[in-house]
């Protein structure tokens, strides 16, 4: 993962963070979205975050992974979306 300076963060477009409004989390790349799931639990287990904001989190950086964490669940690339 590509460490971002002052410069590069700033060029992200907002919609790129987990957190928009704070531009926090970014998420633009698989190797950030999987980070800022980590960073996310460890402020949520600290209390820091609140679960709403962690779910978002979590969503966006699923988008860029390609992938869900709820059970059940298949990529639509794998054919449905839940199984059953």
């Amino acid at each position: 993962m590509a460490k971002l300076n002052a410069a590069a963060r700033n060029k992200i477009p907002s919609s790129k963070f987990g957190l928009p409004g704070k531009r926090a989390y970014p998420v633009e790349d698989k190797a950030h979205a999987a980070n800022a799931k980590a960073r996310a639990s460890e402020m949520a287990n600290k209390g820091e975050l609140s679960a709403a904001s962690k779910a978002k989190i979590d969503a966006k950086a699923d988008r860029v992974l390609g992938e869900s964490r709820q059970p059940g669940y298949m990529p639509r690339s794998q054919g449905s979306t839940w199984r059953k």
